[in-house]
């Protein structure tokens, strides 16, 4: 690896498993002290043990987990540089039988949990030892731009994640002008989040087979293809990108594919 990350302080969420865990290993390949948090405690502890790094108990939808979260980075490392904000869950419901409490939990997580995490980031990195600076990785999803019939919640989620990170950015931009927020937007990847999906249908090998032939590509992404996008985000190398949106669903939606 070329230390591309070197010095720098990463916090992951949902980084027990997914594409949270393979940003967390590569980030510490790079050269980054990295914090795994996640509500999963003992995958979680199991990723930062192998990686070196710092393991916190942490649900993002609640603020005072947040300000846990990042302040034990800052104990820990006296510093934070980058945020992914890759929590996140899915619940599938139509609009006619979204039930309120599926709703509030899903954007409870995927929505709120990242703006909480965009404010509690912004907080530290504007307070970096040496000024200003930092990089923060929203994870959304190609529902970001289209909808999904089967899951209104989750859809409404990533739409809004997509504007947030916007939001974020432009002020970030004006005020600190070295505080960067993007926002990655994955397509159909291969991980625990999407088997439990596959198991559930009755055809766990049918439906992934039928989810490889959607992809233009040929195949689902894998989580570190993943983490490797998050990562030229996360890096000096994409310092003049912020309030973008970085599609990797394999061509999915340049083809039109169905939702």
């Amino acid at each position: 690896m070329s230390g591309r990350l070197a010095g720098k302080v990463a916090l992951v969420t949902g980084a027990a498993s997914g594409i949270g865990a393979a940003c967390a290993r590569l980030f510490a390949a790079e050269g980054a002290r990295v914090v795994v948090t996640d509500v999963q405690d003992e995958k979680g502890r199991a990723v930062a043990a192998a990686i070196g790094g710092l393991y916190v108990t942490h649900d993002v939808a609640r603020e005072e987990a947040w300000t846990a979260a990042v302040a034990a980075a800052l104990a820990a490392y006296g510093r934070l540089d980058v945020l992914v904000n890759n929590a996140g869950i899915f619940i599938p419901q139509t609009i006619e039988d979204c039930d309120l409490a599926v709703w509030n939990k899903v954007l409870g997580v995927n929505l709120t949990g990242t703006m909480l995490g965009c404010k509690h980031a912004v907080r530290a990195m504007k307070a970096n030892p040496g000024g200003p600076a930092g990089s923060i990785v929203n994870v959304s999803s190609i529902t970001g731009y289209i909808g999904l019939a089967s899951a209104a919640a989750y859809t409404a989620s990533k739409g809004g994640v997509r504007l947030l990170t916007k939001s974020v950015a432009v002020h970030c931009a004006r005020a600190y002008r070295t505080i960067r927020c993007n926002s990655l937007h994955p397509g159909t990847i291969d991980t625990p989040m999407n088997q439990a999906a596959f198991d559930a249908s009755g055809d766990p090998e049918g439906m992934r087979a039928l989810f490889d032939t959607m992809q233009p590509v040929g195949r689902m992404a894998s989580a570190a293809e993943m983490a490797a996008c998050a990562l030229f985000l996360a890096s000096d190398e994409s310092s003049f990108v912020t309030g973008a949106e970085l599609l990797a669903d394999g061509g999915w939606l340049a083809a039109g594919g169905p939702l």
